[in-house]
């Protein structure tokens, strides 16, 4: 028997909200991977991996609520706590992978195509892994053209949004970029949740699995936390915000002490002749 699906069971409420989560996780990402090319080679990969981080648990959770609007009208949905848990992990590690290869390679030519194409990818594996979690009285079956529709989607919005990041702009550009990706992974999950099709089964009893009120809001807190201390390290960084450096460092070489800069004026320096400096030359001897 078909199910009937509902993917807007409290109305507007959970894709707006996923939507501006999306859009959090984003911009702190975005905006952390900018910072990483303001540093030093030492403090890149601690930047790249926040925005990694940031970026992975925005879209992951984004994900879950809204598939808190999603149900089935003929069957409980639980879902499977370790493959809900590994679909975030997948999510970090696949954006990570995508933001290092464009943090040192740069967002232009191969490595924007491959980073923006492994970041993508991740988008959707987390998608499509999630909702392999879920336990339900029937099985899900999916069109394939919708599915690889939702995935292109992932993968061009994650190209653009590294692209976006690796052009070293300012706030207001991430911000842009960060609307504009929110959208797109927003766009990406609903394309692929209506690709799915339940097909139900008559089974005695509730499925497997825990309800969505006791695994996934509770689940959603730490990264919800997460992006809230993130913001907090974004708000305080002036380079984070500013988007470039508010000081530049002295030169420093060793054996050559610091000294003042000093104007030039276009003129050439007074050499100090002989005569200039007073010295006549030898003197001859009079006749008497």
């Amino acid at each position: 028997m078909q199910g009937t699906v509902d993917g807007f069971s409290y109305g507007l409420v959970t894709p707006v909200v996923a939507y501006l989560m999306a859009c959090l996780g984003g911009a702190l990402g975005l905006r952390c991977t900018a910072r990483s090319v303001l540093v030093a080679q030492s403090w890149r990969v601690g930047w790249l991996a926040l925005g990694a981080a940031a970026i992975g648990s925005g879209i992951w959770t984004m994900h879950f609520i809204a598939m808190m609007g999603f149900s089935v009208r003929e069957t409980p949905i639980h879902y499977d706590r370790g493959i809900t848990f590994a679909s975030l992990a997948v999510a970090i590690v696949m954006v990570g992978v995508g933001v290092f290869i464009v943090g040192y390679r740069g967002a232009t030519g191969v490595a924007l195509f491959t980073g923006g194409t492994i970041t993508g990818l991740g988008v959707a594996s987390m998608h499509y892994l999630g909702m392999a979690g879920m336990r339900l009285n029937g099985v899900l079956g999916y069109n394939t053209f919708t599915v690889a529709v939702s995935v292109v989607i992932a993968v061009v919005a994650a190209t653009a949004a590294l692209w976006a990041a690796g052009q070293g702009r300012g706030f207001l550009w991430s911000i842009g970029a960060s609307l504009v990706m929110g959208l797109a992974v927003t766009g990406m999950h609903y394309t692929g949740m209506a690709a799915l099709r339940v097909h139900v089964h008559s089974s005695p009893g509730a499925p497997a699995g825990e309800s969505p009120a006791t695994l996934l809001a509770p689940l959603m807190i730490g990264p919800l936390v997460f992006l809230c201390l993130a913001g907090v390290v974004v708000m305080f960084d002036p380079l984070i915000v500013m988007g470039k450096p508010v000081w530049t460092p002295a030169e420093r070489k060793p054996g050559v002490p610091a000294h003042p800069e000093v104007d030039d004026t276009g003129r050439r320096p007074l050499l100090r002749t002989p005569e200039r400096a007073g010295y006549r030359g030898p003197r001859t001897p009079q006749r008497r």
